[in-house]
């Protein structure tokens, strides 16, 4: 069975994203993750167009890649030039990839109205493109831009410009739904009539304007495509491209149509959150096969039903794609989520379900006061130590003040001062903060200090988020404030629930640290 090609370009259509913006030294990272994980193309930008895309390339050649083959990107010839003269041309054999990828213009609106030319001379610029890029023994792919409305317009014309890619020595064809428009069933009918006796292989490029990208892909490899163009997590221009973390699986995993080695496969979450973080992107929680959500089950009855079978409400294995199973502990929860999260935490919990009962009320009440243990898993784990006697406060608060001083043309100032008590043992601190939190933060760390023999300067607050419970009453309503915190080894999350904002950030800290006391 022939492989599936997967073509990334994350780099060049991923980057054009709002609010994405790689550097070169950037993009060679995340090429070099593509690379590992098996991608087959890698199209690294479009060295005619920009500096940055001619430092990457240049970066590139000192780059070994294992399986990929990396892909520069531009467009046909210009109009009434030759390609000797093309200035787009020159930087693409410059850049020394052993592929190409061209665009040209399939649609006879932007052949007139936008590019001001003539139906004659854009295939002429096709064909002598594709064939001055071959002649300096470069692998071709022919991007069909706007394919499929130019097909719909001029399903004639449409063909004569396939005609020509593949007359100059295309070795792929690519169909491009440029605008995100078009639906699938119209994917696969427009396939059937014009690619079937196409002498070059096939390829697809959609994009996600009617939340179809991914459909319209697998479509498209059902009607005969060989290769995928997408981009990991669907970043891209506008509403974004197909979606390369859900069209792998589905193809390797639902259509039986071999991708990437599994033990690639394995990597596809690590690959989201890598991409994530490098374009300093918030990962989409409820993103499938890869997203934090993906298979988090939360109500009672769906938690009762995964324990006995997890097909019962998932349609593969989280670990298939490196993902895994979660229950979210909130005030849906039953006696069988306590159950499985007290195991997946190690804690023991007492026979004949009597502690899993009393946690699961006792969890009811206080989201019902606000709190929300589903985004606060640190919290959650003490909460079930406290009520089973498995926990002990290693240090507890006697009095904390804070004030904060504001000066005119000045910022804000803020001083905290702490008490606390170890065993019979207290110590009083203070410090100064750039806000009022800060300054609580490190007052305690001076104070545990005293008393433990942990590195607390690993760990660090990475978040802090507010939200206002109920906002009728106004600046007297009850917030929660949640709190991210890592180490070396691991994130934690927190929760305080309070109507003053600074209790309840209090309340966030201490669950904060004495979590990472008790991991030490």
């Amino acid at each position: 069975m022939e492989s599936i090609l997967i073509y990334d370009t994350t780099l060049r259509d991923g980057s054009q994203g709002e609010k994405i913006n790689f550097s070169a030294e950037d993009k060679v990272r995340i090429a070099q993750k593509l690379d590992s994980v098996g991608v087959h193309y890698i199209e690294g930008g479009w060295p005619g167009s920009n500096p940055k895309d001619i430092h990457f390339f240049e970066l590139a050649k000192n780059v070994s890649f294992n399986h990929a083959r990396l892909t520069a990107f531009g467009s046909t010839r210009r109009a009434n030039t030759t390609c000797d003269e093309d200035e787009n041309l020159k930087a693409l054999i410059q850049s020394e990839t052993p592929a190409v990828a061209i665009f040209g213009k399939t649609w006879d609106l932007h052949v007139k109205e936008i590019m001001g030319s003539t139906l004659e001379e854009n295939l002429a610029m096709i064909y002598e493109t594709v064939a001055y890029l071959r002649s300096h023994g470069r692998e071709v792919i022919y991007d069909a831009e706007h394919f499929f409305d130019g097909y719909k317009d001029d399903p004639q014309y449409a063909v004569e410009t396939i005609e020509a890619a593949v007359s100059g020595g295309a070795d792929f064809i690519v169909p491009c739904d440029t605008k995100g428009g078009t639906l699938p069933f119209e994917i696969q009918e427009i396939m059937d009539k014009v690619f079937s006796n196409i002498p070059a292989r096939i390829g697809i490029h959609a994009h996600n304007d009617c939340g179809l990208a991914v459909a319209n892909t697998l479509e498209a490899v059902h009607a005969g495509a060989v290769m995928v163009q997408g981009t990991v997590n669907g970043y891209g221009e506008r509403c974004g491209n197909a979606d390369l973390t859900s069209v792998i699986p589905n193809l390797q995993l639902k259509m039986g149509l071999p991708c990437m080695t599994d033990q690639n496969l394995n990597h596809l979450t690590e690959l989201s959150r890598y991409v994530s973080e490098v374009a300093n992107m918030t990962p989409f929680n409820g993103r499938p096969f890869v997203g934090a959500s993906a298979f988090a089950h939360k109500g009672g009855i769906h938690v009762n039903a995964v324990m006995k079978n997890p097909k019962a409400y998932e349609h593969l294995e989280p670990q298939a794609v490196g993902n895994e199973r979660r229950v979210l502990i909130s005030d849906l929860c039953g006696k069988s989520s306590v159950d499985y999260k007290a195991e997946e935490l190690g804690i023991e919990l007492g026979g004949g379900g009597s502690d899993s009962k009393k946690i699961a009320k006792e969890i009811k009440r206080l989201e019902h006061e606000g709190y929300q243990f589903e985004a606060a898993e640190g919290s959650l784990e003490l909460l079930l130590k406290r009520l089973t006697g498995q926990f002990r406060p290693l240090f507890e608060l006697e009095s904390f003040r804070v004030a904060v001083e504001k000066e005119k043309d000045s910022p804000c100032r803020a001083y905290a001062t702490v008490k606390i008590s170890v065993g019979d043992q207290e110590e009083i601190t203070a410090a100064e903060g750039s806000g009022p939190v800060n300054a609580l933060d490190n007052a305690l760390r001076k104070a545990l200090n005293k008393f433990f023999r942990v590195d607390l300067e690993t760990m660090n607050l990475v978040d802090f988020k507010v939200r206002v419970i109920e906002g009728r009453d106004g600046t007297s309503a009850k917030v929660k404030v949640f709190i991210d915190s890592r180490d070396q080894k691991s994130v934690w999350s927190t929760i305080g629930v309070s109507t003053d904002i600074i209790e309840a950030s209090w309340q966030s800290l201490e669950d904060s640290f004495h979590y990472k006391l008790s991991h030490t």
